[in-house]
């Protein structure tokens, strides 16, 4: 399975989404220039944390418009998985491809630290190493990751069964406790937390290699088993 890990002016995290991919989980993995890329080879996208363009107007808002994005949809819609962390996430919400806008921490301040999180789905193609209401711990590092949706937007997401993860102690005032959602389609998921860096107990946790195991479980159902 290869994965391409997109790498904007003012990305901080690709390197850890890399060494997850590359070392972690033991896949191809290319650190892909945003002005430079091509995807139609890859089988996973990956869209790592950071600070694209400085933060510029709203977190993620320079970079949903460049033209690499026009390629993620179009993998997105063919139904190749899309992971956004941190950044990506923010990236993820500012094109439409997920639901809702991110809003500065409810204390403003930025936070570093181990989270627990609960998994709230483990049918996904993200989480089917993990078991519903299972609790990991991942770490977060950021300054907006307050996840807000208006009512109508929350009643989809519990409708359609997007909500994935959820804090335990909702460190950031985040709707609902939200952690991370999909897409109604489930190959594009958003999460603050960064399970990249929890790959190893080296780091603290290695609850994070999971994730990235359950998508290249889910590759090789899709696309090795049955050929």
């Amino acid at each position: 399975m290869k994965f391409a890990v997109i790498v904007f002016p003012g990305s901080n995290c690709d390197r850890d989404m890399y060494h997850a991919v590359k070392d972690g989980l033991g896949e191809e993995a290319d650190l892909v220039w945003y002005e430079n890329a091509n995807l139609t080879d890859y089988d996973a996208i990956l869209l790592p944390g950071g600070f694209s363009y400085g933060d510029y107007l709203r977190s993620g808002a320079i970079a949903s418009v460049s033209n690499v994005l026009n390629q993620i949809k179009q993998k997105a819609e063919a139904g190749t998985p899309v992971l956004g962390v941190c950044n990506g996430f923010q990236i993820l919400l500012e094109t439409g491809l997920l639901p809702g806008a991110m809003l500065r921490n409810e204390k403003l301040k930025f936070m570093c630290h181990y989270e627990t999180l609960v998994v709230e789905r483990a049918d996904t193609m993200f989480t089917s190493g993990y078991e519903k209401g299972q609790q990991i711990q991942i770490p977060i590092a950021h300054g907006e990751g307050n996840y807000y949706c208006d009512d109508r937007t929350l009643e989809e997401l519990k409708r359609n069964n997007q909500i994935v993860f959820t804090y335990k102690n909702n460190p950031n005032g985040s709707r609902a406790d939200i952690a991370g959602i999909v897409n109604e389609a489930g190959n594009v998921l958003g999460m603050m937390p960064h399970p990249e860096r929890a790959v190893e107990d080296l780091l603290g946790s290695s609850d994070g290699l999971a994730m990235f195991q359950s998508v290249l479980q889910h590759w090789r159902e899709m696309y090795v088993t049955t050929s």
